[in-house]
């Protein structure tokens, strides 16, 4: 939530603008809007497998999601999804077709939309960062019975899973 001004630093001030409440610089006029996180995330298949990193960081410490981060402003969509698996992975990939488009409100960072791609494994071994306490490739019915973190990861991984019962390839 915006306090200040960011072109002047004066205090804002909120007002009912375009029918929403909007932070308004009262000092040079600025409206600031808000806007959604955009994050990108990778389905990576092998042999029926997908791949998971249970998360070593709040939130959803503990629980299980595809691999996946926020996207910089210098990146494309791609390239995000490349830089996201090899950081919480190690692996390397080659990303392919876009498979969804999610928005989500459940996350206490604030609301976002991701965009999840199915991918290759490449290459690599795994190794775990900061943020990811372990990682594997699992069935559909082992991923069933996992916590998994958000609900974007949820309709992601079900979706794969209901693909997978319906012999649906993603490549």
């Amino acid at each position: 939530m915006v306090r200040f001004c960011q072109n002047c630093g004066k205090p804002v001030t909120f007002q009912m603008i375009e029918n929403r409440m909007r932070a308004m610089c009262e000092a040079c006029g600025a409206v600031f809007y808000e806007h959604r996180k955009v994050s990108v995330g990778v389905r990576v298949a092998v042999d029926g497998k997908l791949l998971l990193v249970q998360r070593g960081i709040d939130p959803w410490k503990g629980r299980w999601h595809l691999p996946s981060g926020y996207m910089e402003v210098d990146e494309e969509p791609e390239q995000t999804a490349e830089r996201e698996v090899k950081e919480e992975t190690g692996f390397t990939i080659k990303v392919g077709r876009l498979a969804g488009v999610y928005t989500y409100a459940d996350d206490p960072r604030g609301n976002g939309i991701v965009l999840f791609y199915d991918a290759q494994l490449v290459k690599g071994d795994f190794t775990v960062n900061h943020e990811t306490m372990d990682a594997g490739f699992f069935s559909p019915q082992e991923i069933m019975k996992m916590p998994l973190a958000g609900t974007c990861a949820e309709r992601s991984i079900n979706e794969w899973i209901a693909a997978q019962q319906t012999n649906e390839v993603f490549q």
